[in-house]
């Protein structure tokens, strides 16, 4: 690895780093100019002004907005990540517990959507201009362009309304066997695997195209190689690289999906979390939902782009 390939991810990685910084900072003062008063909201409407100015004062709501940042921040620099306005339980354990459900979900998913998405992207990308690859281009492009609450929607209405053949919520503690898991799974990860399927096959497809096309492939063809032959020695070996950043990319958007599946289904993830802190005001548990979400699509995204980075690097060698 010569020194401008390693100046080059590491420019990757400070840019990263830069991006981070500024998304909390973002991340801070969106928060605090929610609406709503956690204090109004646990005292509810009968309290004096007294008292809701006395909370306000010992959950620190009355420093003006710059101190609460420089005390948070200052927080972060020392791994105290604050404390639930709500509950008085440390917001980082609380995010802790409900992010092993999410990925738990989100690993699910990829161990269904990814496998999938290649398959269908390599044979389209085999069989392009067929009818095959027509039905799949289409298929892919309704699925990608049906939003995600509107497929969970319906897969509540159809499976669980209607058919009664899968719970309506996604409970963690009703899972004893494999049957009870594929029932409180199934719908989740299917309505987050459209997405993720659509997406990546559509990549997929166009990296494999581009992968055919180039003289190695048509050389091995002229040699008389079979095509098996020439999709296994020649063609998967050089695409691992880029289809690695299709799955990064396409991973990375499953931290959308996450927040409105986890809410229709109820499914006990840190998404369902951030959103009832919202509705509850507790800030310091909105803040470290959001970080973790925002340090996850950046660490993807950050690795696509090395990956990338190494790919090309790699072609230019060769």
């Amino acid at each position: 690895m010569d020194a401008a390939l390693i100046r080059a991810i590491l420019r990757i990685i400070g840019a990263s780093l830069v991006s981070l910084i500024f998304v909390t900072v973002a991340v801070f003062f969106i928060t605090a100019v929610l609406p709503g008063d956690v204090a109004d909201a646990l005292l509810g409407q009968a309290a004096t002004p007294d008292a809701v100015a006395a909370l306000r004062h010992s959950l620190n709501l009355d420093k003006p907005v710059l101190v609460r940042f420089v005390i948070w921040v200052n927080g972060l620099l020392h791994g105290d990540f604050g404390v639930s306005l709500v509950s008085r339980r440390p917001v980082l354990a609380m995010a802790s517990e409900r992010l092993i459900h999410s990925l738990l979900l989100a690993g699910v998913t990829a161990l269904f959507a990814v496998p999938v998405a290649l398959v269908l992207g390599t044979t389209a990308a085999i069989f392009r201009n067929t009818l095959f690859d027509r039905a799949v281009s289409l298929l892919t492009l309704c699925v990608v362009s049906v939003p995600e609450f509107l497929i969970a929607t319906l897969a509540v209405f159809i499976f669980s309304v209607q058919l009664h053949l899968l719970p309506a919520l996604a409970s963690i503690s009703d899972i004893h066997s494999i049957g009870s898991f594929l029932a409180s799974f199934s719908m989740p990860v299917t309505t987050l695997a459209c997405v993720i399927v659509g997406q990546m096959s559509r990549m997929t497809r166009a990296v494999m195209i581009d992968a055919l096309g180039s003289s190695w492939v048509e050389m091995a063809v002229l040699k008389g190689a079979s095509p098996a032959h020439i999709i296994l020695r020649h063609v998967i070996p050089n695409v691992i690289a880029p289809l690695f950043n299709v799955i990064a990319l396409s991973l990375s958007y499953l931290l959308g999906g996450v927040v409105i599946v986890e809410s229709v289904f109820h499914y006990p993830g840190i998404a369902s979390l951030m959103v009832d802190s919202v509705a509850a005001r507790d800030i310091p548990l909105v803040q470290i939902c959001a970080l973790i979400f925002c340090g996850a699509y950046l660490f993807l995204t950050t690795l696509a782009d090395i990956v990338a980075l190494l790919s090309s690097q790699r072609r230019h060698a060769a």
